[in-house]
């Protein structure tokens, strides 16, 4: 029986990294693996990562997270916003990785057919702290601040040519809604994005005003509208499983080294979903 394996923020470029992806192995030759985004910032290091995985997977289905969006001073490829992510849906494709914009594939090895959607959703800073709720985003942006807390999207991942990055999310979600809407009905899905699509993963960040870049309230009820048998993703870099309706969350991040060696488990740079 063919296993689903599902792993994300790698971040190959940090220091420590690089053997853990490396023991990311299939146990069959059948077996698929879903990437939820945060390879890394340099499109080099991202494409090159996904390719080594694509080799040893027969399926390997990826989402951009915000790092692979960033446009950084130290990266030979200057493709910004919209445009970067299409340079890295090219690039996956020339690769054999299925993204985003290609047709869902669906896992049959189970009680009923499942098919899984990779969202890009971006996010709309919808998830504030009560006391920004109903304030201009203004007001939560200054909160952010005066907390020290300013994800580094706000310099790196470009928008461009959408007018801001709640837009972007705005056309990415209803790009998606679409997709999931066709569907067939007697599938069940595996929902994989970068950003969770609840925002009860949030509830442990030790600063609450960091999920203002972590979802969109949008979302908040498509593991039921969708039919999920589990939603995969990652972004916090607090890998743990959740129910939420009496569907499975699964965040299956790597996560920085500093992170990783301080869990009493050590670094699970991959795991077993199906």
């Amino acid at each position: 029986m063919p296993n689903l394996y599902a792993t994300s923020d790698l971040h190959v470029t940090h220091r420590g990294n690089a053997p853990h992806v490396e023991s990311i192995r299939p146990q069959t030759p059948q077996d698929w693996l879903l990437v939820a985004g945060d390879v890394g910032e340099r499109m080099g290091a991202v494409i090159d990562t996904l390719a080594t995985l694509r080799d040893r997977f027969a399926t390997v289905v990826w989402v951009p997270g915000n790092h692979e969006l960033w446009t950084t001073a130290k990266d030979p490829d200057q493709h910004r916003g919209q445009a970067r992510y299409d340079e890295l849906v090219r690039r996956c494709r020339e690769i054999g990785v299925l993204t985003p914009e290609d047709a869902f594939p669906v896992w049959e090895h189970g009680p009923r057919p499942l098919t899984i959607a990779p969202l890009f959703l971006l996010y709309d800073y919808s998830w504030r702290t009560p006391s920004a709720h109903g304030q201009p985003l203004e007001e939560a942006m200054r909160q952010a601040r005066d907390a020290g807390i300013v994800c580094t999207d706000e310099y790196f991942l470009h928008p461009e040519p959408h007018d801001s990055r709640a837009a972007w999310c705005a056309q990415r979600l209803e790009l998606s809604e679409k997709r999931l809407a066709e569907i067939p009905a007697d599938h069940g899905t595996v929902l994989l994005s970068h950003w969770p699509l609840h925002r009860h993963p949030t509830e442990p960040l030790r600063h609450p005003e960091f999920a203002m870049w972590c979802g969109t309230d949008e979302t908040a009820d498509w593991h039921v509208r969708f039919r999920a048998e589990i939603a995969v993703y990652g972004h916090l870099h607090i890998p743990r499983t959740t129910h939420r309706d009496g569907v499975r969350f699964e965040e299956v991040s790597l996560g920085y080294p500093r992170e990783w060696r301080n869990r009493s488990r050590g670094a699970v740079p991959v795991r077993r979903v199906l």
